[in-house]
């Protein structure tokens, strides 16, 4: 249908003057949108040279119509600064989780929250608490600062080792951070056993909790998000990103909820305009399309045990995925995957410390994982799996 609708630009340099081409590109991304969920059909994948991603756990088809529409309007304002845009998105985002206000810090994604923590509560002679493997760009952050980065291998499950973490916290502890679920893994650890964690932490440590993947977690009776059930205290730092189930990552837009003190501890550290016009508007548009959120779960969902249930068929056994990503253990080392997938145009996860044999795979579209198994399966011996 794309086809059928897009010009060629041989065409339409023939027919058009410069600035009607790019009119009509915008129109043309506009009515494949309009198309493409009219027809409960995917948005084209954004592909680079026929390349497959599967290595950062993106939302594979990308925003949904009203938040592309949403994006297209505030083009009209791209020659104004930002102004109040990251205080608006701050506002509409605490009124959609009846939040206060004054608790919501918006960002250029969750890594800039995490920049304006660490300028907060960390610097030479204070440390950082993370697990490893995690989502580590704190960790590097950290040791620009000047700070100590103090790692706490996962647990036997495979989740944050919250009480080994606990054991590692002394006087120079200013920072704990913890994705949950967590990334790379895809464990969670339960609402309990993170509430009986907090309580045990200095009150001058602060204890960030990236719910990233928050969406994608389900209805498990044993998690709560800590937005949804939010807490009022002082040691807490909650964040959510745009990037992974609103499919906004190439926008860079997050956002925090903490105590009033520590809310504004972090705003005070934000770069002023952090967010653009577009990211704002685009991000409040995503809240507000709670339909597109709630298919874009089910379809998580069903793509995930697909692949789960083409991994079983190879006899593989991977971790229980509580995210739009999926990590199992092969008897290859990572890095023999790694190399092998990227020669047949799929980029797949890095390697992990301490996590050689096991690989990250981010859901993509149906053929995308189609040509996923095709590719593995072209590796010799690749599916004697490690039990």
């Amino acid at each position: 249908m794309v086809n059928r609708m897009s010009l060629s630009r041989r065409k339409l340099l023939g027919k058009l003057g410069a600035a009607a081409v790019a009119g009509a590109g915008i129109n043309a991304l506009a009515g494949s949108a309009r198309a493409a969920q009219s027809m409960d059909m995917p948005m084209p994948p954004h592909r680079d040279g026929g390349t497959i991603y599967l290595d950062r756990n993106e939302n594979a088809y990308g925003p949904s119509e009203q938040v592309v529409l949403a994006m297209r309007k505030s083009l009209a304002r791209a020659n104004r600064f930002p102004r109040n845009a990251a205080a608006d998105l701050a506002g509409h985002i605490a009124s959609f989780h009846k939040l206060k206000s004054q608790q919501i810090v918006a960002g250029c994604g969750s890594t800039d929250i995490f920049k304006s923590a660490v300028d907060a509560y960390l610097g030479p002679g204070k440390t950082l608490i993370i697990s490893s493997p995690t989502f580590d760009v704190i960790g590097t952050q950290a040791a620009a600062a000047g700070a100590n980065v103090v790692t706490v291998p996962l647990s036997r499950f495979w989740s944050n080792d919250l009480e080994g973490i606990l054991g590692r916290v002394d006087a120079s502890t200013g920072l704990i951070y913890i994705c949950n679920p967590n990334n790379p893994t895809a464990i969670l650890n339960s609402r309990s056993e993170l509430e009986a964690f907090i309580a045990k932490v200095p009150a001058n440590v602060r204890v960030i909790i990236d719910e990233a993947y928050h969406h994608f977690a389900g209805n498990s009776s044993s998690y709560a998000s800590f937005i949804d059930r939010p807490v009022d205290d002082e040691r807490m730092i909650v964040t959510r990103t745009f990037s992974k189930i609103y499919g906004l990552a190439g926008l860079r837009v997050g956002y925090a909820f903490a105590g009033a003190q520590t809310a504004q501890a972090l705003r005070a550290r934000s770069l002023q305009e952090n967010i653009s016009v577009v990211a704002a508007d685009a991000a409040m548009a995503a809240l507000a399309d709670t339909q597109s959120l709630q298919a874009n779960i089910e379809r998580n969902s069903d793509n995930r045990q697909e692949f789960l249930n083409q991994a079983y068929a190879r006899m593989m056994r991977p971790l229980d995925s509580h995210t739009n990503f999926v990590m199992f253990k092969t008897v290859r080392t990572a890095d023999e995957l790694i190399d092998h997938f990227k020669r047949n145009n799929i980029l797949i996860g890095p390697m992990f410390p301490s996590m050689e044999n096991y690989i990250r795979v981010s859901i993509g579209l149906p053929d995308e994982m189609k040509e996923f198994w095709r590719v593995w399966d072209m590796m010799p011996f690749i599916n004697k799996m490690a039990m």
